[in-house]
């Protein structure tokens, strides 16, 4: 399993999909081994959230540059 293809792959499916992203608020362990399918040991899921939730913070932090950024630009 490529780890860092998942972590993409959940992270955009957390930004783009309201109820995963409500349910991966709520539990978000049980969440990715939804997604992955497979049941991995405690401290390998858990590297697998805290990277989606690096990704995830990562990302919105270059949205709110950007857009600020454009207001920058008018």
């Amino acid at each position: 399993m490529d780890i860092k293809a998942k972590i993409e792959e959940i992270a955009n499916k957390v930004k783009n999909d309201k109820g995963f992203a409500d349910e991966f608020k709520a539990n978000p362990v049980k969440a990715v081994e939804k997604v992955v399918g497979v049941d991995l040991p405690d401290d390998q899921i858990n590297k697998i959230v805290d990277g989606i939730k690096a990704k995830i913070s990562v990302d919105g932090v270059k949205d709110k540059v950007g857009g600020l950024l454009g207001k920058l630009g008018k």
